[in-house]
């Protein structure tokens, strides 16, 4: 049954997954952030068949191996009687077949224990902004264009761990200014100095060369070194998305 959405309602969870002190982490973990509240723990087939039809969650985190079931069937149970229920999976198993069949039955994300909070939350905070946004986009369009469907997916599931968000950077380096000396880069067609990047976008030469070499790090830039006339061997960088 279908919940009419209010984005001031927390996203009520159910925890499914037959190890007591495990489920007591994850309810920990889903509490310590903004906007969830759990509201059942199951810890067999029967009680999570019976919470999932009288709670009816917004978002489920399921295990895969139980004594009296497949956590993978029971994905496909939830999909067909309560297909406004997501899911992300919460498990040890990390073959690649049962990550492949939760994701063909349409799970949300999988996160593999023992979980690391600061994924967990990453993933519970992009699942909220997209909930939002396509429930939104639900009350006010009948139809969706491809822009509003880009941006639904901007910084949510899997792409959130495609590109480099902040916190997974070392000190010292903040994507939005990365993103200006790598674009300077790469419109620098011959290659350029540290100091050349740095005047063309407004930083020092210090603090562009410490990007510039981030990016070497990262495979992205390649730096020479080019003997001038006079002095000392210049780095000259350039990049290798042209």
């Amino acid at each position: 049954m279908s919940k009419k959405f209010n984005p001031l309602e927390n996203i009520q969870v159910l925890i499914i997954d037959d190890d007591v002190r495990i489920s007591e982490i994850n309810r920990r973990f889903v509490e310590k952030i903004e906007g969830y509240t759990v509201i059942g723990i199951a810890t067999n087939k029967q009680e999570a068949k019976e919470q999932l039809e009288v709670l009816c969650p917004d978002l489920v985190l399921l295990d895969i191996y139980f004594p009296d079931m497949s956590g993978l069937d029971f994905l496909r149970f939830i999909k067909e009687v309560q297909p406004d229920t997501d899911v992300i999976m919460i498990t040890a198993a990390k073959e690649v077949r049962a990550v492949k069949n939760a994701i063909r039955s349409g799970v949300y994300d999988f996160i593999v224990k023992p979980v690391i909070f600061e994924r967990f939350q990453t993933t519970l905070l992009n699942y909220k902004k997209f909930r939002n946004r396509l429930n939104k986009l639900a009350q006010e369009n009948q139809k969706i264009n491809q822009h509003e469907i880009d941006e639904l997916f901007i910084n949510t599931d899997a792409s959130a761990f495609k590109r480099k968000d902040n916190y997974h950077f070392p000190k010292g380096i903040d994507q939005l200014t990365l993103e200006k000396v790598k674009a300077a880069a790469q419109e620098m067609n011959y290659g350029s100095s540290a100091e050349q990047i740095g005047s063309k976008i407004g930083i020092s030469r210090t603090t562009a060369r410490r990007y510039l070499e981030y990016l070497v790090s990262q495979g992205e830039v390649e730096a020479t070194l080019s003997y001038g006339d006079v002095g000392r061997p210049e780095r000259i960088y350039q990049s290798f998305n042209k």
